[in-house]
């Protein structure tokens, strides 16, 4: 019997013992030496800006020994860490060289930067609301103006009452009212005057019509929706209507300007980002036991 015959199992053992080791040496080399961009460790941020504004950058991957920032714009930098600002719009690569063989690259989008307009070019500042409301009812009060800071004293608590661009309130008691409006964009403040008739007395039998029990309804689900597009607490405002009006269905079907259509919570998630918006009128469908709102009329505008 030959030696190999007769050491064939250590010899077989001590082989696949050696492939095995070797395979740990690669995997370690692959990990420890061998290198490729997705081992590049940068940012860039903002990915958007406008001309003249800052954007950061850094570098912190671990095995550079050289690198390079290409800005794009024919501007280097060998800096791990900094700010680059770019003096013209337009699309831009940053493109981080780690040890002149590996690069990252990071799109940037620079606008042009939007030319004040000079004062004499400046709308005047009006009031965009009704000259007649009721007491009680929730009257809503726009200011058309180019401003950045608005108050408003509605003329019943000779307090100040608001500071948003379109503001609501209600009148406790009946009269002829002055709404003041401030801004500072105005030397002057821009008044408005509106007249509250008295709310209509409560029936003789003390009982309410059906009619007024869906007006009511239907105003305070508007009120709720107006202050989700004003911006106010989203939870707060969004779970009311949910629990009160439509049995915690998110997907009630909304109807928006006699079109659009989309469930409920789709409907107040968009409003929430697109600002501005003006509830005008609400009517809501109730299921056939009158105890869950189905459908959701909307008219609403800008």
């Amino acid at each position: 019997m030959n030696y190999f015959q007769k050491n064939k199992k250590n010899i077989i053992i001590g082989v696949i013992a050696t492939l095995l080791i070797a395979a740990l040496v690669v995997l370690w080399l692959q990990k420890k030496v061998i290198h490729s961009a997705d081992d590049i460790v940068g940012v860039v941020y903002p990915s958007s800006v406008s001309v003249g504004d800052t954007l950061s950058f850094e570098d912190k991957t671990q095995f550079a020994k050289f690198k390079k920032w290409d800005f794009g714009d024919g501007t280097t930098s060998d800096k791990s860490k900094g700010i680059h600002f770019y003096n013209r719009p337009g699309y831009y690569q940053v493109t981080l060289i780690i040890d002149n063989k590996y690069s990252k690259s990071f799109p940037v989008l620079v606008s042009a930067r939007g030319i004040p307009k000079p004062k004499d070019s400046i709308s005047p500042t009006t009031i965009d609301a009704q000259t007649q409301a009721m007491q009680f009812e929730n009257v809503q009060f726009r200011a058309i103006s180019n401003a950045n800071q608005f108050t408003w004293k509605f003329g019943e608590t000779g307090n100040i009452d608001s500071k948003e661009k379109l503001a609501i309130y209600s009148y406790k008691k009946p009269g002829d009212y002055v709404v003041t409006l401030y801004t500072d964009q105005n030397v002057e403040p821009i008044l408005h005057r509106i007249k509250i008739l008295p709310a209509y007395d409560a029936l003789d039998d003390g009982e309410v019509t059906v009619e007024d029990a869906y007006e009511k309804i239907d105003n305070d689900f508007k009120y709720h929706l107006q202050q989700i597009a004003n911006g106010n607490s989203f939870n707060y405002h969004y779970n009311y209507l949910l629990n009160k009006y439509l049995c915690k269905n998110e997907n009630t079907v909304v109807k928006v300007n006699d079109s659009k259509m989309n469930n409920f919570y789709m409907y107040c998630a968009g409003l929430q980002f697109d600002k501005n918006n003006v509830i005008q009128t609400v009517k809501v469908n109730f299921d056939d036991a009158q105890n869950c709102v189905t459908k959701v009329d909307i008219n609403q505008s800008k």
